[in-house]
């Protein structure tokens, strides 16, 4: 998938933060504190669309936009990419275990189980 820039992860809140399709219009409200012109927003929508985080469908002469995941899956992609930069993924994965809290080491020692069975 991909880094997202400032803007685009912005944007991406607005998107995660919806549980429907959503306009140009609803994201460009969302975003008003920041002062960005309507066709900036349009603009980030389809740049987004093209790198396949958002879905796009029509609807009559307007767009309807949607995460294609959500934020959870986004961080692990950057998670796994960021794995995927060392020459020694063991040893990463050790200081990463290292580094989490204890109620986080938990929540992976109870993922582990269900990854063995799938």
């Amino acid at each position: 998938m991909g880094r997202l820039g400032e803007l685009e992860r912005a944007v991406m809140e607005t998107l995660w933060s919806c549980d429907d399709w959503v306009t140009v219009r609803k994201v460009h409200e969302e975003l008003a504190d920041r002062g960005l012109a309507y066709t900036t927003v349009m603009t980030v929508l389809s740049r987004l669309a093209d790198k396949g985080f958002v879905r796009r469908e029509r609807d009559g002469r307007a767009w309807l936009y949607a995460a294609s995941g959500g934020r959870e899956q986004y961080v692990a992609e950057l998670m796994m990419d960021a794995l995927g930069q060392t020459g020694d993924r063991g040893a990463a994965l050790v200081r990463f275990a290292g580094s989490v809290s204890e109620e986080e080491a938990e929540l992976l020692r109870k993922a582990l189980p269900r990854r063995r069975r799938a």
